[in-house]
């Protein structure tokens, strides 16, 4: 049976990737597809076709391209003291540069045409998806246990698409002030936040122990729901 999914790496700039995943239609809305600090790995690229079934033109950008193109990592030992070394020397300058030409380059694909953009990022990536939502004119964003973005709340007068939030209820990396400082922030009227009570961080990811079927079943189906009605 031929593959629904149609997906192949792509040049965004001189050195810089990224894993562009096409729905079944092969054309739809764009989805900017936020790594973890373990880059584009099997999961990410697997939550890429996710969201191409869903029916989204997807681009998961290689953010660590500079120091580690292609990086692929685990969730232990050395692989995870070389995710957190390369997640400290990347930049929020780097950051923004690098979501801005994928934003473009995303919008310029002809399976996109005049549709809408959307960001949705893990973890480091949804500090990413922030930043998009700030700098890159997304049209929606979506940030599942977004670590750090309650230090760079001096974006939130910048947000000019509704966000979605998804928080773990036991999160060692996000304390409960940090969700409540980024609710204050962006108000109801401009996101909405959810938090899972079983949840630890990382809960979305299957490859992970702290994955949580149930809170990621929960959270997916929001944030589709959600990107339907703001992208489609």
């Amino acid at each position: 049976m031929t593959d629904p999914v149609q997906r192949a790496w792509i040049d965004l700039a001189p050195g810089y990737a990224g894993y562009l995943a096409l729905p079944p239609a092969r054309r739809g809305p764009g989805i900017l597809l936020m790594q973890e600090i373990f880059g584009v790995n099997e999961h990410i690229r697997a939550v890429a076709d996710q969201y191409a079934l869903d029916g989204f033109v997807v681009l998961a950008p290689d953010l660590f391209w500079r120091e580690a193109p292609r990086v692929e990592l685990g969730y232990e030992g050395a692989d995870m003291t070389q995710a957190r070394a390369l997640m400290t020397a990347y930049t929020a300058e780097q950051a923004i540069a690098d979501i801005g030409i994928a934003a473009r380059v995303l919008r310029a694909r002809a399976e996109v045409g005049a549709s809408k953009i959307g960001t949705v990022g893990y973890c480091m990536g949804g500090r990413m998806a922030w930043f998009a939502a700030a700098t890159a004119g997304v049209d929606a964003a979506v940030a599942y246990y977004g670590g750090g973005i309650h230090m760079n709340l001096q974006y939130a007068a910048s947000v000019r698409c509704p966000m979605q939030f998804h928080y773990a209820g036991h999160d060692d990396h996000i304390p409960p002030q940090a969700v409540a400082s980024v609710r204050q922030a962006m108000g109801p009227e401009r996101a909405e936040v959810h938090v899972y009570a079983d949840a630890h961080h990382g809960f979305n990811c299957w490859a992970r122990g702290s994955y949580h079927a149930a809170s990621a079943a929960l959270a997916h189906g929001r944030a589709l729901s959600f990107l339907a009605a703001k992208l489609f």
